[in-house]
């Protein structure tokens, strides 16, 4: 039988048990607050995409400061989401399977549901589970931006199912989706690429509007591209997710927003003067998007990552380091390294303040 012994609220940080991963909570609320204040400025509403943070208690935080609802990519994510408390998620991945739809379906009978299509069978296939749970489900035609994932192309084949979508028994067709999340750059290099994208949008709205459909919701726009896309008169919401926490792969973009969670590790080993040896694997931090990097440790530098253990190479005063110091790392990405933890231990001045569920984790059906 497997113990789990958590830290009480009032416990140090340094005193929590390592790996773990740590959020500075006037960081990530501050993130929040100023997302919110600039996509409202923009005239849009904020729908913050949960697949980073994978738990109702930030969805339910953002909400609390002025999101309209939240995004996630699957149906598992949504199940946990509503059963939180959240009332108004919609899933941006294309649900195809039959025990998935099925699922689905029976969610909207206990919260407002919206979900992307880009195949009118598809399309169908959702209608007719809706209509068997007696529930309705909102849908929005997935159009492709040039992020060429998944997506129909805009203008004809977006109205042609849009058209469909319209006519489905169950179904509400709510609006467009899009995303231009291949945009990634600095400052103002990334409005042209940004706005193009978006040209593309705006396309599949005006077509669809000149066949006599009404369009509630355009949902688009990343932590990239948010500043941009919120001012874009026909995106209705923005789907910004990363900005809450940021990670590695955001802090060279030098974007507004505060790094907010980290992975505290402890040094195990000094086996020579210029090298530690950390507790912290690809068991407990991801590096999809490159190795992570060491905050506060001026001359320590992350050079290697096992499966259990964490290279650093010290020069200069870092080599100060002792057997049994706290690290704590940044990670390149944070949602595939939120993903691999299974609690937020929420810390405000150095004290442990909360210990949240990543309740969604492992929640990819």
């Amino acid at each position: 039988m497997t113990v789990e012994f958590l830290p009480a609220p009032g416990t140090p940080v340094e005193l929590i048990d390592t790996p773990a991963m740590i959020v500075d909570l006037d960081a990530a609320e501050a993130n929040i607050r100023d997302m919110q204040k600039v996509v409202a400025s923009g005239g849009a509403s904020m729908r913050p995409h949960t697949k980073t943070t994978k738990s109702p208690y930030w969805a339910l935080k953002q909400i609390e400061a002025g999101a309209i609802g939240v995004c996630c990519a699957k149906v598992g994510e949504a199940e946990v989401l509503v059963g939180g408390g959240v009332k108004d998620v919609l899933i941006t991945s294309e649900i195809v399977s039959v025990s998935k739809i099925t699922r689905l379906a029976a969610l909207a009978r206990h919260a407002s549901i919206k979900v992307v299509v880009d195949n009118a069978e598809n399309a169908r296939h959702i209608s007719e589970a809706a209509a068997a749970a007696q529930s309705e489900i909102g849908v929005l035609v997935d159009v492709n931006i040039r992020i060429n994932r998944c997506g129909v192309e805009p203008g004809e084949p977006t109205t042609t199912l849009a058209k469909i979508v319209d006519q489905l028994p169950a179904l509400h067709f709510a609006g467009l989706n899009g995303y231009e999340g291949h945009v990634f750059g600095f400052g103002d290099e990334r409005i042209p690429e940004t706005l193009e994208a978006l040209e593309k949008l705006q396309y599949a709205v005006s077509e669809v509007n000149a066949a006599g459909l009404p369009i509630e919701t355009v949902s688009a726009g990343g932590t990239s591209t948010h500043d941009i896309t919120c001012k874009v008169p026909e995106v209705t919401e923005v789907q910004a997710g990363s900005y809450i926490f940021m990670d590695g792969q955001y802090v060279d973009q030098k974007l507004s927003f505060r790094p907010a969670l980290t992975i505290m590790t402890q040094v195990i080993s000094r086996p020579v003067p210029d090298r530690a040896i950390l507790d912290v694997g690809l068991k407990s931090i991801a590096n999809d998007y490159g190795p992570p990097r060491v905050m506060g440790l001026d001359g320590a530098e992350f050079t290697k990552l096992s499966e259990e253990h964490g290279t650093l190479s010290l020069t200069g005063s870092a080599q100060k380091l002792k057997h049994g110091d706290v690290v704590h790392l940044l990670p390149s990405h944070a949602g595939t390294t939120i993903n691999i933890h299974d609690h937020y231990f929420c810390v405000r001045n150095g004290i442990l303040e909360d210990v949240i569920e990543v309740a969604g984790r492992g929640k990819f059906r």
